[in-house]
């Protein structure tokens, strides 16, 4: 089970801006994942739930407002995709509780 981003990291200005990047599934499952921030009052991720095909890919946009300057972190949690799952929130959410 592999999930990688290209690029691998985010650097975006204080004043605002957008960053796009490609989380890429080198395995051969279907992966389901999320994506956490620790400043969610200036960081808004698109998506931030979603699956990935097996050796496939997926787009995701980061947009950050204006704000202060601060080392803020960015991080993707996943996991291999139940085989008949649609909704990826509510597949998350049904693999918490295991």
């Amino acid at each position: 089970m592999s999930l990688t981003a290209d690029p691998p990291a985010c650097t975006v200005p204080a004043a605002g801006g957008s960053s796009t990047h490609k989380l890429v599934n080198a395995g051969a499952d279907k992966l389901i994942f999320k994506i956490k921030s620790s400043n969610n009052n200036e960081y808004r991720i698109t998506p931030v739930f979603g699956f990935v095909d097996p050796s496939g890919s997926k787009d995701i946009v980061i947009t950050r407002t204006a704000g202060a300057p601060k080392e803020d972190k960015l991080v993707i949690h996943f996991a291999n995709a139940p085989a008949d799952a649609t909704d990826a929130q509510a597949a998350l959410l049904l693999l918490l509780r295991l």
